[in-house]
């Protein structure tokens, strides 16, 4: 199946690049370009893309009030946004990432990483970078007030928790089940059942929640 992208960013010149390299890959379709962020939540309500690439800081409505209306929790029928931005330690990454944005990609990190990233949302894995996510979630969970501020006691089983720590530490899948020598419908089923839990809709929501948690350092 055809994976549909929808690039959202204020500067033509990067939407073009990002289709350049996008539409070079067999099985993707950039469907269409947002310049703000208030096209940008029309056009994705419109054609329903598989992944939107959403820009912070647009006009007109910025990135974050985009992702909220368009994967917030009040939103019915959420799509995938995958964050973009220039800064790898921007305070409105975070905000956009409990404002429901499935992951954050920065603008230089390159074309095979940006492919690895549309493909990583698509299929439900949030940690799209994981070096630059934790280092993200680190940096804005430092504080004892925010990291007291979702505090919380979930009945979660060991295993579970070793699976959320190794999640809030960026690992994928794969590598959960090499570290914690399980197989990976049962890395699935422990996800599953921490989602329902934590009431978390992704493994971000999982992540976001472990650092504010206090649960990993």
């Amino acid at each position: 199946m055809t994976l549909r992208v929808l690039l959202a960013d204020d500067q033509a010149m990067v939407r073009t690049g990002f289709r350049l390299i996008l539409e070079r890959v067999p099985g993707v379709e950039v469907v269409g370009e947002a310049g703000d962020g208030r096209r940008a939540v029309q056009l994705a309500q419109e054609l329903r893309p598989d992944v939107t690439l959403m820009d912070i800081r647009m006009p007109v409505l910025d990135g974050l009030d985009a992702t909220r209306q368009l994967a917030g929790p009040d939103v019915e029928d959420p799509l995938r946004v995958l964050v973009v931005t220039t800064f790898d330690l921007d305070e409105l990454v975070h905000e956009a990432l409990c404002a429901g944005a499935c992951g954050f990609l920065l603008k230089d990190a390159g074309p095979g990483l940006l492919v690895e990233a549309v493909h990583a949302a698509a299929n439900g894995e949030a940690l799209v970078s994981p070096s630059i996510t934790t280092r993200l979630l680190a940096h804005f969970t430092a504080s004892p007030a925010r990291r007291n501020a979702r505090r919380a006691d979930p009945p979660l089983s060991q295993r579970e928790l070793e699976v959320t720590q190794a999640i809030a530490r960026g690992r994928t899948n794969a590598e959960i089940t090499e570290q914690l020598m399980i197989s990976l419908s049962t890395v699935k089923t422990h996800l599953a059942s921490v989602q329902r839990k934590i009431a978390a809709r992704n493994r971000t929501e999982i992540a976001v929640w472990a650092w504010e948690s206090g649960l990993v350092r």
